[in-house]
Formats: structure tokens, sequence, C-alpha cells
């Protein structure tokens, strides 16, 4: 478990582990040494007399070590055959709000591998993305005046960080569709989608808050994700989503928090799921949230229910274990996912919540469409049935054709 966080940060060296690197002349032997040893050090800087030159990636390194007669190769070999020659590397007196940047600019790699703190051009210790990230939550309620003077900038990057889970979504299923709406600019809804050789990984999310609070927990929330499934692999949902709920815990400062008290009351709800291709079975583990399957010879869609346990949150058991729930598919089923944004915005006559009715009697009516005609239909009732009322949360629909 991670220490607790000081409250107050305002340099790169607050957030600098003080742990030692590794020579460059060292072989790839001492450096699974070193990872054996410490189990938890995700990464290991590459010092050259006392300027670090590059960072390993623990989960880079031991997959690479792990192929066929690699050891035999390269155990004797430098350590600088598997580093990245250009990690992020920062001075300690840079200020929090420019490491921010600098990690946005780097992109997912800074958030997962870390960063390298000098101090006069020397190695001091290593930084930890996450905890980066959710330092910057934590300050955002002081600092929300000049974000929002950016918040065009930040939707830009929230934008291009969903970029690649859409494009493997479009490269995975010939009939998907997803459509992601934020409230404001920004959102605190997220997506994931990964493809394999034997099926494809996906995950809907919806984070608390809206807005710049909210987009800031999609980077925590998605970072978490990432990392668990570089560590699990994507074959167990409900793996995955105890591995995101324990990183957020720690990082938000709801586990063994200051004085006992919680840093941060926020979380997540969540559906994650693995589509076997051979099979055609789906496994789903969802966190207060649904899935819905239509099959070809059904006349109702059948819900999956997710368990009543948010991830995050005061209140989350830390060590909670989700359940998987599998699905047999037929070829031509519809698969549905949406968060709250479209069944709890208020509306119609009755000024009421849309509701999941209306949602399922759209999609049978659509069924046979193509899964963005269906997605089309549903934006188009939600729209007539809202009216003149202002929107209430993000949303985000997924529905796909197996």
């Amino acid at each position: 478990m991670r220490p607790a966080l000081p409250r107050d940060h305002r340099c790169a060296g607050d957030l600098c582990n003080e742990v030692p690197g590794i020579d460059s002349d060292s072989t790839n032997s001492r450096v699974m040494e070193i990872f054996s040893a410490h189990r938890d050090r995700a990464s290991l800087a590459v010092v050259e007399g006392e300027r670090p030159i590059g960072l390993i990636n623990r989960n880079i390194f031991l997959s690479q070590m792990s192929k066929p007669f690699h050891r035999e190769l390269y155990d004797k070999k430098s350590c600088i055959a598997f580093m990245d020659k250009e990690p992020l590397i920062v001075d300690a007196q840079m200020s929090i709000e420019e490491l921010t940047f600098k990690t946005v600019e780097f992109g997912e790699k800074a958030l997962a591998d870390g960063f390298i703190v000098t101090r006069n051009g020397r190695f001091a210790g290593l930084g930890n993305g996450l905890e980066l990230m959710a330092v910057v939550a934590a300050m955002q309620a002081e600092k929300n005046r000049q974000m929002m003077q950016s918040i065009e900038y930040a939707s830009v990057i929230q934008r291009a960080m969903l970029r690649a889970s859409r494009e493997a979504l479009t490269s995975t299923l010939d009939d998907a569709s997803l459509l992601w709406e934020p409230r404001d600019v920004v959102g605190g809804d997220f997506y994931h989608f990964c493809a394999y050789p034997d099926g494809w990984f996906g995950a809907i999310a919806d984070c608390t808050g809206h807005g710049v609070p909210g987009a800031f927990m999609t980077l925590i929330a998605s970072s978490s994700l990432t990392q668990a499934l570089n560590q699990l692999g994507p074959r167990n949902p409900a793996r995955l989503l105890s591995a995101v709920n324990r990183s957020v815990k720690e990082l938000l400062g709801q586990v063994d928090g200051l004085d006992g008290t919680p840093e941060s009351d926020d979380g997540l709800d969540a559906a994650f799921f693995w589509f076997e291709n051979a099979t055609q079975i789906l496994n789903f583990a969802g966190a207060r949230m649904a899935l819905h399957v239509l099959q070809p010879d059904a006349e109702q869609l059948q819900t999956i229910a997710g368990q009543r346990m948010g991830v995050g949150y005061v209140d989350s058991d830390f060590d909670y274990e989700w359940s998987i729930s599998t699905a047999q598919m037929q070829r031509g089923s519809l698969m549905f996912i949406a968060t709250d944004g479209m069944t709890d915005q208020i509306g119609g006559p009755k000024k009421i919540a849309f509701g999941k009715r209306k949602a399922f009697d759209t999609i049978v009516e659509h069924r046979t469409q193509s899964s963005s005609a269906v997605c089309e239909a549903l934006q188009a009732a939600l729209a007539v049935w809202q009216g003149e009322q202002t929107r209430r949360d993000d949303l985000t629909l997924f529905c796909a054709r197996l």
C-alpha cells in the first residue's frame, strides 16, 4: 500500500521517491534481481555516472525476458537493451502545474511508467504518474478557476486519450457504435477498448463529477485500468474491477487517510467485459452498471446486472471481489450498455426520468438496423424526451452486433 501523500505539493521534488537507480553497465540479470526483490517497483532508472539516461518498465522488461531463449541471449548484456531512451525527466523544482502538462504531453506512457526527478542534473529518484494525477485531482477545487481558462484544450487532450480505444473498436467490430457526450466540454465518462488475438476487451465507466473534476477522475481511473490490464491481462473482468478499486482507493486517500479522515469520497460505476472469439462467450463484471443483450430470437432484452458496489468511494470494501457473469452470444446478437446520463434524464410532460423501458423499446423497434442506427434512434428519442430541460449528466452509449 502506498504511503499517505502530504497535502501540500508545490513542485516535482515533493513527489520524488528516493529509490536507487541502476548503472548503465549493469546486466539484465541484475535488473531481473532488482525487480524480483522489489515487486512493487513499476520502473527502474538507468544512470550513467549520476546522470539519468533511461527508464526500464517492469512489465515490458519481464515480458521480453520471458520469451524463449531471451534469458540466455540477454542476461549478461547491458540493461540499456530494454530501456526507454526518452523518458520524462524533470527537475525537482518544476511546479506541479508544469509537471502536469509535461506528463500529458508525454501521454499515457508517463502516467503508467512514471518520471525521473533530478536535482542539478543528478538523479534524485522517481515520480509516480498516478500519484501525480491524484494530487492534481485533490488540488482541483482550489485551481478550478485557473483550469477553466484552458478547458477547451483539456477537451482536446481527453478526446485524444480516448482516440486509441475508438480506433481499436472500429478495427475489431464491423457493426459497433459508440456515443460519448460530456454534459460540459469535458466529462467524467470514459471508455476503453483493446483487441487481442483471441478476443477483445471493453470497458464503459461513469466517474464522479462533471466537467474538469470528472475529467481528472477519468485520468486516474483510466490509468489504473491500463496498469491493471498490463499486470493481469484482459480475460478476467472481475479481477480487473478489484484491481482498479484498490488503486483508486489508495490514490484518493480513502484507505488510512491522514488523521483517519478520507481525503476523497469519489469513485466510478463501471462495466468491464471480455469477448472470446472462438467460443462466442461474453464475460462481464459490473459495478453498479448493467449490460443488456438482445438475442436474435428473443422478444426482449436480457439484462445482466452489475453488483451493488461502486469502484472507489469511502464505503466500498478495499478487498471487495466482483464476480463474473457469462453469456453465450448467438451470431447477430445486440449488446448494449449506457451510463445513467440516459436513464436519469428528466423530461416528458410529467418531468420524470427517461428510464430503461423507453430505451429498451427503442432498441427492439430498431433491432434489424445497424448499431449506429440504433444509437441514433436512442439519441433522437432522448432529445425529444429532454425537450427544453437541461442535460443532467454525461452520456455514453455503446451498442454492438456480435
